[in-house]
């Protein structure tokens, strides 16, 4: 009889039902027909563990969950998946996932920053970017015959190109950029999602001290900011010192023009300071600014930082509010 009573008991705490909702949150109604998928997230990656359609009201359920870290409800509709994370200990009934409509046009999908990361070494320059895309609407702005964002790499960096991209509460997964037929041009077939969406671009080209880099952002209208370690300074047509940030001491400079060229003085690495702030502190390593250089930079300096030091595996923490 305890034998029977233990055995019930591993049940109730060793299973449990997970049930929810798919709303579309560009009409504001439950959505029926989209596939949804039930992942197990361990260290190994994520590991499906059942799928489902919604019915007629939006509604799926999986009646078995399998105990032990963190569960991944993702509904795919129209070509693009949206996820939805249930960490151990929270409610597993009930949930909504959130799907959108989709547009091959941009909408209210556009470029807020861009960032570009110089680590100059004797042989080799160590590039990183970042690109920031804000969709304040309730669509999806998805094109895959020709790609949501476009950027350009120069030819040295030859097929070093790394990039991993995030959508809106999702985790970093890696991409495959596609040349665009313009020489350096290449493009991204990945879905902006309602929210902020981050990419992130590493890669590196042959440098000898006293070089430069010839850099170009496709998109009009957004400054470039260009970030280099301590000991490194930029001189170019246009270039503006915003200062330093505090923690790395990384100096902080802003072009104006989407087509730029700076000569690299000095050199030097900012990984593994970051690295080691981030793993140090519990909080966000930067939080302390000047004030003349905008808040968020300092939320994207570190994980792109960290794309470099890891072999291009990007630590992404997202920052509190927009300068």
């Amino acid at each position: 009889m305890r034998t029977a009573a233990l055995w019930l008991l591993w049940l109730a705490t060793g299973w449990a039902a997970i049930d929810g909702t798919v709303i579309n949150g560009t009409t504001g109604k439950a959505q029926a027909g989209a596939m949804v998928l039930l992942f197990k997230v361990g260290q190994g990656g994520p590991e499906m563990l059942a799928n489902t359609t919604s019915d007629a009201g939006g509604r799926f359920s999986f009646a078995q969950a399998a105990q032990g870290g963190p569960r991944l409800i993702q509904a795919n509709y129209e070509g693009v998946n949206y996820d939805l994370m249930a960490p151990p200990g929270t409610p597993t009934t009930g949930l909504r996932v959130e799907v959108f409509e989709s547009s091959k046009q941009p909408g209210r999908a556009h470029l807020t920053q861009h960032m570009v990361i110089l680590e100059p070494g004797e042989k080799q320059l160590t590039v990183g970017e970042t690109f920031l895309v804000t969709n304040d609407g309730k669509l999806t702005y998805h094109d895959p015959a020709n790609g949501t964002l476009r950027f350009f790499v120069p030819a040295a960096a030859g097929d070093s190109l790394r990039v991993m991209a995030q959508a809106p509460q999702g985790m970093p997964v890696e991409r495959v950029a596609e040349a665009a037929g313009q020489a350096g041009v290449y493009k991204l077939n990945f879905p902006m999602k309602p929210g902020e969406t981050r990419i992130d671009l590493s890669y590196a080209m042959p440098f000898s001290a006293g070089g430069s880099f010839a850099g170009k952002l496709l998109a009009k209208g957004l400054p470039t900011r260009l970030v280099v370690p301590n000991g490194v300074s930029l001189v170019g047509e246009g270039l503006k010192a915003l200062g330093q940030e505090p923690t790395t001491q990384a100096a902080i400079y802003e072009v104006g023009e989407p087509a730029y060229t700076v000569s690299i003085r000095g050199s030097g690495s900012l990984r593994a300071a970051a690295s080691e702030d981030a793993s140090d502190e519990d909080g966000p390593a930067i939080q302390q600014i000047l004030p003349r250089v905008y808040d968020r930079l300092a939320a994207i300096l570190i994980p792109a930082l960290l794309i470099l030091a890891l072999g291009f595996v990007l630590l992404y923490r997202r920052g509190d509010e927009r300068g």
